[in-house]
């Protein structure tokens, strides 16, 4: 911008000094112009006048010379004064070169100071982006290092653990099949071997505790799923322990016995009373240790009501008692009166009990046997875990375990129950 500047002021004091020049030559011009012209001027005039106009020439030529002396001093002022302004003109204009070369060195000095930090800061950043690089380098080769240690590490220790893993397997493996027997269950369509002994396969079912409608629900599933698994094999109710309970959970229990296909047998190996004994004495089949009791009595019932209510209730006892009793007689060979009467000739309460070897004269078991083998036992009971679920004798008992659950209306007891122990939920 500066430069423009300068060479605009050059441009235009050459254009003044150029003007300057000219004008002083056209003024010198006309001042010799009326000088020639009045010399022409006065070749015509008379010879008589040219002594008189002389000193009027002289006067003109003084006043013109006088005028054209003035003009060139004018001229030489006007000369003098744009020297001089041409002169500080080129001082402000050498004055700006100078600037401008002052500027340009100070730019080109802060541009070589800029690229020289650009470059020693590249240079830098170079130096550290090696550096980094090297580092990064070296950093990936280390974790390579410790990732294929790690890995070696890991595989030898994975070497190890499998190792150990399959020994432990190995030997829970050998622990687990020692508590196995290496035997199966055996099915035979007749059980009773000619030494007395009676053979169970795994076609069993536990009756145990008193006998309500969940117990009654748990036989009967069982007697219709091995039906469905086999009708041939025989199925076995197996009664350590039972003291009756429900005449219609025991009869519902008593018609999935004659109703299935399979066979179905009762064994006792403890003690069998009321609904426990009919079950035994009813069924197709059954067994006995020959210290094993069995027990029958008449069935018992709660009466509340005026008279009528009782002798509508002591009816339908009757017939309950008539369609229990009637078939346990028969298979005895008596009537119905006969058994009451020989129930109160061995006690006075009515509770006829004998172990089995004398209840199979009186035809309330059909074999007595010495030994029974379990072949369905294959696991070793120490080995196996408690049972999570409850076992027939418990799916229904009510809690306390001694409580007798509410029975249907029309449902009577056919319990053994000397003692008080099971007492009725509704009368705690």
């Amino acid at each position: 911008m500066k430069t423009a500047t300068t060479h605009a002021w050059a441009f235009s004091t050459g254009l003044l000094l150029s003007s300057a020049t000219l004008l002083t030559a056209e003024e010198n011009a006309k001042l010799d112009s009326p000088k020639k012209v009045e010399v022409k001027a006065a070749t015509p005039s008379p010879k008589k006048e040219a002594k008189s106009e002389k000193p009027k020439k002289q006067t003109a030529e003084s006043k013109l010379e006088a005028k054209k002396k003035a003009l060139s001093l004018e001229n030489a002022v006007t000369e003098e004064k744009l020297k001089q302004k041409y002169a500080d003109l080129h001082a402000q204009i050498t004055r700006l070169q100078l600037e401008k070369t002052i500027l340009t060195e100070s730019l080109a000095i802060a541009e070589l100071k800029q690229k020289q930090a650009m470059a020693k800061e590249a240079a830098q950043h170079k130096k550290e982006t090696a550096q980094l690089a090297r580092d990064t380098a070296t950093a990936k080769l280390t974790a390579e290092k410790l990732a294929a240690e790690l890995k070696t590490v890991q595989s030898k220790s994975g070497i190890e653990l499998t190792i150990l893993e399959n020994e432990i397997k190995s030997i829970e493996a050998n622990q687990k099949r020692e508590n196995f027997a290496d035997s199966k269950p055996i099915y035979l369509a007749d059980p009773l071997q000619k030494n007395d002994s009676l053979v169970i396969s795994d076609r069993r079912i536990d009756l145990n505790g008193p006998i309500f409608s969940g117990t009654a629900d748990h036989v009967s599933e069982r007697i219709n799923y091995f039906n469905n698994k086999n009708s041939e094999h025989p199925i076995f109710i197996v009664i350590d322990s039972s003291p009756g309970g429900s005449v219609m959970s025991g009869m519902s229990i008593l018609k999935a016995m004659h109703g299935s296909d399979a066979p179905v047998y009762v064994v006792v190996k403890t003690f069998a009373a009321s609904m426990a004994a009919a079950l035994t004495t009813l069924a197709e089949r059954s067994f006995a240790f020959p210290n094993a009791i069995i027990l029958h009595h008449q069935v018992m019932s709660g009466t509340f009501g005026n008279l009528t209510e009782a002798r509508e209730h002591t009816e339908q006892l009757e017939e309950w008692w008539r369609r229990l009793a009637d078939p346990i007689a028969e298979k005895m060979g008596i009537s119905r009166e006969e058994f009451i009467n020989k129930m109160y000739e061995e006690t006075v309460s009515g509770d006829w009990a004998e172990f089995a070897d004398q209840a199979q004269e009186l035809k309330w078991v059909d074999h007595v046997v010495e030994n029974i083998k379990e072949t369905a036992l294959l696991t070793n009971p120490d080995a196996k875990a408690p049972p999570k679920g409850p076992r027939a004798n418990a799916i229904n008992e009510p809690n306390p375990e001694n409580s007798i659950p509410r029975m249907n209306p029309k449902d009577m007891l056919y319990l053994y129950n000397p003692d008080g122990y099971y007492q009725n939920s509704s009368k705690r």
